[in-house]
């Protein structure tokens, strides 16, 4: 089985808090992780957010922008999603960042993982409501 998890996911690998317990379960699994080349990005931005508030120390943040990307089965490229992101972001009027791991999970027909839960709200009652699983179930499976 495949997969999708986002950033949220991805950056508990490195940094303990909440469901770090739970994302490290869902990484060691049988099954195969990928996201959006995005993912590199946006967990390197929140290793650096992190760092600025002392929360980790440099070298952790250096570890976690050296070893991020190859953490993934396979990161997917940004252009072939992009227009399928703009088209959610646009009808759940959501940031397009998330909307790109959905079209990911759509397209390769594959759950989304998230720790996201405002995210989580915001597909309740949707079409994506299914496909897309809180950490913290995922790791249960």
């Amino acid at each position: 089985m495949t997969l999708v998890v986002d950033a949220s996911v991805a950056l508990k690998w490195y940094v303990t808090e909440p469901d770090s317990g739970a994302a490290r379960a869902v990484f060691a699994g049988e099954e195969d992780v990928i996201a959006p080349e995005l993912v590199v990005a946006e967990v390197c931005n929140a290793s650096w957010r992190l760092l600025r508030r002392s929360e980790i120390d440099r070298t952790q943040h250096g570890r976690i922008a050296r070893e991020i990307a190859d953490m993934f089965s396979r990161l997917l490229p940004l252009r072939p999603l992009t227009p399928r992101a703009a088209g959610l972001a646009h009808d759940l009027d959501h940031p397009v960042y998330d909307c790109f791991y959905l079209a990911l999970s759509e397209a390769q027909d594959a759950p989304m993982v998230t720790a996201d839960r405002k995210l989580m709200a915001k597909l309740a009652g949707t079409s994506f409501a299914p496909r897309v699983l809180h950490l913290s179930e995922a790791a249960r499976r």
